[in-house]
């Protein structure tokens, strides 16, 4: 259900690339930058201001105190989420986690769904066990954008159920991408077909802070200006370019068992001041 709006000194993002940021813009030090270091961004900026008005009263923090961790990696499964991610995020106590996870499961064939919620779910009662407001959501609709996913449509539909009824429990909030045709639009997406655009991670943001009882800037869930369909040596040229430069790496990695997260490091992984 819907959190009122309440102040925020600690927040961990678990997840995969989604939440890693894959291909928003970049920070000084070369890491993506994404939606959750945006949502970030805002609650530190939220603490800072209210600090300056009495905010200690009612649980604000300055922001130098504002703390963020980012425990996302590329790549990831939902077995991976919960045996890598899960104990660390416990253990930050966090007053704020953003969980996202179970669709790299659900793009492989002969995925387990049932695994992925009870794994899902078991990641979520865990953190929001320690207290902690736990934001969650359900994935977009690939069928409106791309060819040949729609069989991925009734485990993408069954997952959606399953987070929107977790999301009906208290200390939970969801972000509903299903549901908002803005997603349709390839601008918010990056070159890839698979991760956001910079737009894309704007308008993620703005849903978790809806989310959580913020007042929106913008909608984020408005339709982009119109803008002229690609011709048709264009859209071939994009798709050549796409087959050759993502999609063939991608199944390369699947049939060799490998992972763009290999080895990776997870983004932010200590609970520290932000900025």
């Amino acid at each position: 259900m819907p959190t009122t709006k309440r102040s925020y000194a600690s927040y961990v993002a678990v997840g995969d690339s989604f939440t890693e940021g894959m291909c928003d813009d970049l920070h000084p030090d070369g890491q993506y930058r994404g939606w959750a270091d945006r949502v970030a961004s805002a609650l530190a900026a939220e603490a800072e201001a209210g600090a300056g008005v009495g905010a200690e009263a009612d649980g604000g923090a300055h922001s130098r105190d504002f703390r963020y961790a980012n425990l996302a990696v590329r790549g990831k499964l939902i077995g991976q989420i919960h045996d890598e991610q899960l104990a660390p995020a416990v253990g930050m106590g966090a007053e704020l986690v953003t969980l996202a996870g179970g669709l790299n499961d659900v793009l492989r064939p002969g995925c387990d769904i049932d695994r992925v919620e009870r794994l899902l779910g078991r990641c979520a009662a865990d953190l929001r066990a320690t207290g902690a407001t736990v934001v969650l959501f359900t994935s977009t609709d690939p069928t409106r954008r791309l060819a040949g996913s729609a069989r991925l449509l009734p485990a993408i539909l069954r997952m959606k159920a399953f987070v929107q009824e977790l999301g009906q429990q208290d200390g939970f909030a969801v972000v509903d991408l299903f549901s908002a045709p803005c997603f349709d639009d390839r601008r918010l997406w990056a070159e890839d077909r698979l991760h956001l655009s910079p737009e894309g991670h704007r308008r993620v943001a703005g849903g978790v802070l809806e989310a959580l009882g913020r007042p929106a800037a913008s909608d984020w869930r408005a339709p982009l200006p119109a803008a002229a369909p690609p011709g048709r040596a264009e859209k071939l040229r994009s798709d050549a370019r796409w087959l050759g430069t993502h999609l063939g790496p991608w199944i390369g990695r699947r049939l060799t068992g490998r992972s763009s997260g290999d080895g990776r490091p997870p983004k932010r992984p200590e609970l520290l001041p932000y900025p």
